[in-house]
């Protein structure tokens, strides 16, 4: 969960709410924590690849599943490309940009194919890096003088609030890619619902500490204009070596967002292709590693692809879109659910459904009309293949 958005979606949450994206925050927070109560559950009943895609499935009926994992698949893609290319602007300039980009994903891919235990280690390694890195832009960022901050909701009111909750929300996207992995989990109806806790509990204290710390250093209008903002308040108030420090951890969160997304988008494309939804090719596991192979090289070539010809580095309120939409299915299949499986009340599934739904209309207007359009096609397509079918 703790990846490359930390080092840049504080900007543009501050530019909707100005000081009152904390406010954002918490309830970019209060969601996630409904939205991970509701995957937890799900994931303790289904432990298989998939994620809401199964879920929605069996809770729902296919196409509430299938749009689940269309939403998932197509923003999650968008979203590994444009990590691509945030890790590359950290290392290179200029026309190296893309094949070091490139040839990121395509190394990622192959540590991913060794199998979830390698994923894993790759991950907590990196992720150890970042966090010593946020630690000390923290400890830095409160020794110096404070930016006075005016109180009040920002220029955008609580419209602005709710856009800055939906772009925060993409950085605490992440926990849906522990469910996916149900297969390769030992003990997975105890140990899924607990890492996706923990791993929510940590990352919303984290958030909490550096966004009140950019506050601090930069106010409200220094952080919106900023590009880097982590860097900026590296180079505010902390020693020379600080910031080459940030653009290190940048890299690392990055390469461990990376990681996780591979495993996560290609583990719910192989349970899309097991039903059909997606080409049966992609539903190959791997004889020795028991990873979907076919599935995340399939991936990895799209966002290969994306890397060399798009400029998305622009892509935080698409992916976030189709994200809300995941999990806006993740809690109506947890509605379902009969009172043994269920681990939390009723009200939490509802909360965390109209918090998805209010969330993903109020983000930017483009980011809502380009997610909606790609969601359609995928669900045109599908119904034309139903129909030679």
């Amino acid at each position: 969960m703790i990846g490359a958005g930390v080092f840049v979606v504080f900007a543009p949450a501050a530019r909707a709410a100005g000081s009152a994206l904390l406010l954002g925050l918490v309830i970019a927070a209060v969601v996630a924590y409904a939205n991970a109560s509701s995957s937890a559950q799900l994931a303790a009943q289904y432990p298989t690849s998939g994620g809401t895609y199964v879920y929605g499935r069996r809770r729902l009926g296919p196409w509430w599943g299938f749009v689940a994992g269309w939403g998932f698949v197509i923003g999650k893609t968008a979203s590994l490309a444009a990590m691509a290319m945030t890790l590359a602007d950290h290392l290179v300039m200029g026309p190296w940009q893309r094949p070091l980009a490139a040839g990121a994903v395509v190394g990622l891919t192959a540590v991913a194919h060794t199998g979830v235990t390698r994923t894993a280690r790759a991950a907590g390694s990196l992720v150890t890096v970042v966090l010593v890195v946020l630690a000390l832009v923290v400890v830095t960022g409160w020794s110096g003088p404070a930016v006075p901050v005016e109180t009040g909701g920002g220029s955008g009111g609580w419209y602005g609030v709710l856009q800055a909750a939906g772009l925060l929300f993409f950085a605490f996207a992440g926990y849906a890619r522990v469910a996916t992995l149900g297969e390769e989990v030992r003990d997975p109806s105890r140990t899924i619902p607990r890492a996706i806790g923990g791993a929510l509990a940590v990352t919303a204290v984290v958030y909490l500490l550096v966004g009140l710390t950019l506050l601090r250093v930069l106010g409200p209008e220094g952080l919106a204009a900023s590009t880097e903002p982590v860097a900026a308040a590296a180079a505010a108030t902390g020693p020379g070596w600080l910031v080459p420090l940030v653009r290190i951890g940048a890299v690392a969160a990055a390469l461990g967002a990376l990681l996780g997304l591979l495993a996560g988008v290609g583990r719910t494309a192989l349970a899309m292709a097991r039903e059909g939804d997606l080409p049966r090719w992609l539903a190959a596991v791997h004889p020795v590693h028991r990873t979907p192979h076919h599935a995340q090289t399939a991936v990895a070539a799209v966002v290969v692809l994306l890397v060399a010809t798009v400029d998305l580095r622009g892509v935080i309120g698409f992916s976030s879109f189709g994200v809300l939409v995941y999990y806006f299915v993740a809690n109506l299949a947890a509605l379902t659910q009969d009172a043994p499986h269920r681990r939390s009340p009723h009200a939490v599934a509802v909360l965390g459904a109209f918090g998805c739904a209010v969330l993903a209309l109020t983000l930017p207007w483009p980011s809502v009309a380009a997610g909606a359009a790609v969601l359609v096609v995928g669900v045109v397509v599908r119904a034309l293949g139903s129909a030679r079918r």
